[in-house]
């Protein structure tokens, strides 16, 4: 009898995670599968600082831009740098750093804020962090 609820539990517990990773997928949620990454020569950032902020901008793209599809994230030392001192101080912030990218919209016009059927470029997305923890996304936009 032991048995039998503890596989029942087990299946229970298989069953919660299985939802939990296609979640995403049925919801909807923006596609990153197809994105290049860009990564210019930097004096501030290493490969894998750069790295993780794209992960940062990944996630949040997954989560917030349905029915959108992103094609090029990009890291331009030169242009963030003009833009992160406001930045980082607006947030009261250590650093800040600016993020670009191209995306597609399908005819859904995403979450209904986008034009539907259309494809953005120069999006930017601002980043910030605290002496040398996890980038954390504050904001996006043109």
């Amino acid at each position: 009898m032991k048995d039998k609820k503890k596989l029942r539990l087990w299946i229970l517990l298989i069953l919660i995670a299985l939802a939990g990773m296609f979640s995403q997928r049925l919801l909807g949620g923006g596609d990153v599968s197809q994105v290049q990454r860009v990564i210019g020569e930097s004096s501030l950032y290493s490969k894998a600082d750069i790295e993780q902020m794209m992960d940062t901008v990944e996630r949040t793209f997954r989560r917030e831009f349905k029915g959108c599809t992103l094609l090029e994230l990009k890291y331009d030392e030169a242009f963030s740098q003009k833009q992160s001192g406001d930045w980082a101080e607006q947030f009261r912030t250590d650093e800040a750093v600016v993020l670009t990218s191209s995306f597609q919209v399908d005819g859904s016009g995403g979450d209904g804020s986008l034009n539907p059927n259309s494809t953005y470029s120069k999006w930017m997305w601002v980043l910030t962090r605290n002496e040398g923890g996890d980038w954390k996304m504050q904001t996006w936009g043109y």
